[in-house]
């Protein structure tokens, strides 16, 4: 299929005189079913290519899990701890010297993968695991490594991975956004909203936040009740001055935005709250989850939540860790033994819940699950047992969706500091996966000052499919 600016476009306007004509406001329109006709810009879109994955689980591990103390062994670390070599640091507090993993390893599974203790529930789950050992990014600073993460480049402003899957393939649930963003209730991981904007796209595929806690969608039901003859008058109004504004800029794709919003927001109002209602899970699924313990039941709810999502037909759900003990709580620049065993204790459970109920249910073949940080971490010291930033190397887990099981791809040079084999970038990994949700990521194009953008941008990049990963 081919996706373009007329396309759009064209169907905006049309939809733009369907609504003038109806002259009614996104309440009447949710009860009386005038919305129910599916818009091109939300309504299911067909892939380039038969695709294996129809929606996506990004877990984004804030902070930048070490590679060599959790998923990417090294030996000769060990062996040559104490030692001097030049890394290029970030932080204050680094030394020169080589410092060994505090933390042990063991194989798991039959593929033998070779993971840390920290991770046992994880490892539980290693056949059904793909590694990517040799990836790397561009930058040692949280902010621009997420941003990269999430969009391809270190510069802000770009739209974010589950904006072009939106953008891409549409939504399966009318009554949901696309594309939902699933953090602690406690508060913002680093850079906040800036992770999951739209970009240039249109704004109906930015990331929808959905809380954890109390009223699942923010700001979607009225603080004081209104009576129906008020609202009726308030909507009335409401669509009259679009329609002026429509009539006055027939291209402002804003306006067709904001119309389609408010109908996504009373369709909402009906069917968020039931869907997200956690209750009658049973009590096995919530323990798979960790939900009957204190230290997992708040990233475990997330990960249970983002199931839910997806077997409703979100497109893609993004799921951030605990905000506390610290908001990048992956960042073990002072203790790397002490501070990955309290984020394990956090996040390993849950992730493993996760992956292991959607196989159950038979959603795994069809979701790809991604586990990463931003970046990895320097096999030298800081502050004597803690570990800087290394955007040279870092190892992503994913699970599901036609990637390899049970495999470990790519490599690190012998003490872990820089991806010497098979190197994956982050580019590489987005087109990868839109490769297995049937999209072609040099065709998925959207117009932008004059130019046909996409998410990889792989004239500069050179990004590409990284078949070695695929089953």
């Amino acid at each position: 299929m081919s996706r373009n600016s007329v396309d759009r476009r064209n169907a905006t306007l049309t939809r733009r005189q369907m609504l003038a004509a109806s002259g009614l406001g996104f309440g009447i329109l949710a009860l009386r079913g005038i919305a129910a006709e599916r818009t091109a810009g939300l309504a299911p879109q067909q892939p380039h290519a038969e695709p294996r994955a129809k929606a996506v689980v990004m877990l984004v591990q804030n902070g930048g899990p070490s590679q060599m103390d959790l998923l990417d062994p090294k030996p000769e670390l060990t062996k040559r701890s104490g030692q001097t070599m030049s890394v290029e640091t970030f932080q204050m507090g680094n030394s020169d010297k080589l410092m060994a993993s505090p933390l042990a390893f063991r194989n798991y599974g039959e593929s033998g993968l070779e993971m840390s203790t920290l991770l046992p529930h994880l490892g539980s789950l290693a056949d059904e695991l793909c590694l990517v050992r040799s990836m790397y990014s561009e930058h040692n600073n949280h902010t621009e490594a997420l941003v990269m993460l999430n969009t391809g480049k270190i510069f802000p402003g770009r739209p974010a991975l589950g904006s072009w899957v939106s953008y891409g393939l549409g939504t399966e649930n009318r009554n949901l956004p696309a594309y939902i963003v699933l953090r602690d209730p406690e508060g913002y991981n680093t850079s906040g909203t800036l992770l999951w904007q739209n970009g240039w796209l249109p704004a109906m595929y930015r990331g929808t936040e959905v809380s954890s806690q109390g009223t699942p969608v923010l700001n979607l039901q009225p603080a004081t009740p209104i009576a129906p003859a008020v609202q009726r008058e308030k909507l009335d109004l409401l669509a009259k001055l679009n329609e002026e504004h429509r009539r006055q800029f027939p291209f402002d794709h804003e306006l067709e935005t904001r119309i389609r919003n408010y109908e996504l927001a009373a369709r909402m109002q009906l069917a968020a709250g039931e869907l997200l209602d956690l209750s009658k899970e049973s009590a096995e699924t919530r323990k798979l989850y960790g939900l009957d313990d204190p230290e997992t039941a708040g990233y475990g709810l997330r990960c249970l939540m983002a199931r839910r999502l997806i077997e409703n037909g979100v497109r893609f759900v993004q799921v951030f860790p605990p905000v506390k003990p610290q908001f990048q709580p992956w960042d073990a620049h002072s203790n790397t033994k002490t501070e990955n065993e309290a984020i394990c204790r956090k996040c390993d459970l849950p992730s493993a819940g996760l992956i292991r109920d959607l196989r159950q249910r038979g959603l795994l073949d069809s979701t790809i699950v991604l586990w990463s940080g931003e970046f990895g971490r320097l096999p030298v010291s800081q502050n004597g047992k803690g570990r800087d930033h290394n955007r040279n190397a870092f190892t992503a887990i994913l699970a599901g969706g036609g990637f390899k099981p049970g495999h470990a791809h790519g490599a690190t040079d012998e003490v872990g500091y820089r991806a010497a084999e098979n190197r994956v970038g982050v580019p590489d990994l987005h087109a990868t996966i839109l490769h297995q949700l049937g999209l072609d990521h040099d065709r998925l194009t959207f117009p932008h000052h004059g130019n046909d953008e996409t998410l990889t941008d792989s004239r500069v990049t050179e990004a590409r499919v990284v078949t070695e990963l695929l089953a």
